[in-house]
């Protein structure tokens, strides 16, 4: 019997995960990878929106428990990759409440994998869309806090 495991709210098998999981190519150039070349490779299962997002919520609420709502509060629209322009700012909004990070550490994290950002530029890429002082997450910012992850937690 094949084991079923919710990524949440996806069901997927273990070697399902671990084709998520599996890096396509050994190149780390983004621009390098092809649609044809992901749809090719049996070993790799690309991962969409819809599934990124589960997962980030679904660690969320592994890491800090499922929030109700207060009595009397009303319930508080929850971001989307859907709804918003940009998913890396959506990334590293979630990754933030998952990980019960403070704007200091995201700083230190993104300065362990060799980029500096200042308090107000982090400040930009955590507001709400449509923010007169929002900025877009960059792929360079995504790209690098993710590295900066995964030095803190390996180590």
């Amino acid at each position: 019997m094949v084991e079923m495991f919710k990524l949440g709210g996806v069901d997927v098998t273990k070697e399902e995960v671990l084709k998520i999981l599996t890096k396509s190519k050994e190149n780390d150039n983004d621009d390098e990878y092809d649609e044809e070349d992901l749809a090719e490779n049996e070993d790799h299962i690309r991962c969409d929106n819809v599934m990124l997002e589960s997962f980030l919520n679904g660690f969320i609420t592994f890491n800090r428990g499922q929030q109700d709502p207060k009595p009397g509060q009303p319930q508080r629209p929850e971001m989307s990759i859907k709804s918003h322009g940009s998913v890396n700012n959506v990334v590293l909004k979630k990754l933030k409440i998952a990980l019960a990070l403070t704007s200091e550490e995201i700083q230190d994290i993104l300065e362990e994998a060799g980029v500096t950002i200042t308090k107000s530029e982090l400040g930009a890429l955590l507001r709400k869309e449509g923010h007169k002082n929002y900025k877009e997450c960059g792929d360079k910012y995504a790209r690098n806090f993710l590295k900066g992850l995964a030095i803190r937690y390996r180590s």
